[in-house]
């Protein structure tokens, strides 16, 4: 799946919680909204639009937060369906560094082949 193909699939399926992703829509989505968040930071920095002297999070900053938000947890449990996970596992990432760990595992796992509980494969 190329990048701006993932980036169309994701915003489809703005808050779309159901079905399956794959990997390479997850992680093109996820390089995505690195990149929109980079430039944010840069353009609040640039115009002064800081939240305070030592913050680089700014009035932009907040709006890319806001706007992408919903599509990333979305894809996040979209690419947790697909490894045959609930997408409630998506909270073990608050637990302090195990937790992020482990939902990193489970996002770089490859998906369970064939239909599983959540639907068709994505790569079929």
């Amino acid at each position: 799946m190329s990048f701006i193909a993932a980036i169309k699939s994701v915003f489809s399926q703005y808050v779309g919680f159901k079905g399956r992703a794959r990997r390479s829509e997850y992680w093109w989505f996820a390089l995505f909204s690195t990149l929109v968040s980079i430039v944010a930071a840069i353009l609040d920095n640039a115009l002064g639009l800081t939240f305070g002297e030592s913050s680089s999070t700014g009035f932009v900053g907040l709006i890319v937060y806001l706007v992408l938000l919903l599509p990333a947890l979305a894809v996040a449990v979209r690419r947790l369906h697909d490894t045959d996970r609930t997408g409630w596992w998506v909270l073990i990432g608050l637990v302090p560094i195990v937790g992020g760990i482990v939902l990193l595992v489970f996002l770089v796992l490859d998906g369970t082949p064939g239909a599983n509980r959540f639907g068709a494969s994505p790569k079929d």
